[in-house]
């Protein structure tokens, strides 16, 4: 099994590449010192970095298709190119103006940070918050809108791949395949 760690401003990223597959991960409270005790302790320090993920997590869910043999959630080169249906979900966060109040980056402004929200809110909490909206908290409905809705499920995999990490930058380019 080989891993490759970096750190950055929301932790220390960590890779875990095996027979099985590629597994990335991001810790906020662990140090690089405990990153290269990678080898002898794995499970151990999973369970005390990773926090409590259980069965019902959105951690879980979203790691649980692509860890059974399904269709991953999203695919992301080089933290920017992306498969075309998360390329898709970019272009319904464009045509929605969701940055009008999430922010550019995704960080919040008026409206909360999706890449903070997204750790904890599950895709169908995030569905109907989109579909529904949160008129107390001042976010419309965008059930009306047919870009949005027709792409929900690729708008959920693009702010997810920025939450985890994984797609680094905001502006995303299609992978060339």
């Amino acid at each position: 099994m080989a891993h490759k760690c970096r750190a950055g401003r929301n932790g220390v990223a960590l890779q875990l590449v095996s027979v099985c597959g590629t597994l990335s991960l991001t810790f906020r409270y662990c140090t690089i010192i405990a990153m290269r005790s990678l080898g002898r302790a794995l499970v151990p320090m999973l369970l005390l970095c990773a926090g409590p993920i259980g069965p019902g997590s959105a951690a879980t869910q979203d790691r649980t298709a692509a860890a059974t043999g399904g269709t991953p959630l999203y695919t992301v080169i080089d933290g920017y190119k992306v498969d075309p249906n998360t390329m898709n979900g970019f272009r319904a966060w464009r045509a929605a103006a969701c940055d009008r109040c999430h922010g550019a980056n995704q960080e919040g402004m008026v409206g909360p940070s999706l890449i903070q929200s997204l750790k904890t809110l599950s895709k169908e909490d995030f569905v109907k918050t989109v579909r529904d909206g949160r008129l107390d908290k001042g976010m419309v409905s965008f059930a009306s809108s047919k870009m949005v809705m027709d792409n929900i499920d690729n708008l959920y995999a693009y702010l997810k791949g920025r939450s985890n990490g994984d797609i680094t930058r905001a502006k995303v380019e299609e992978l060339k395949q």
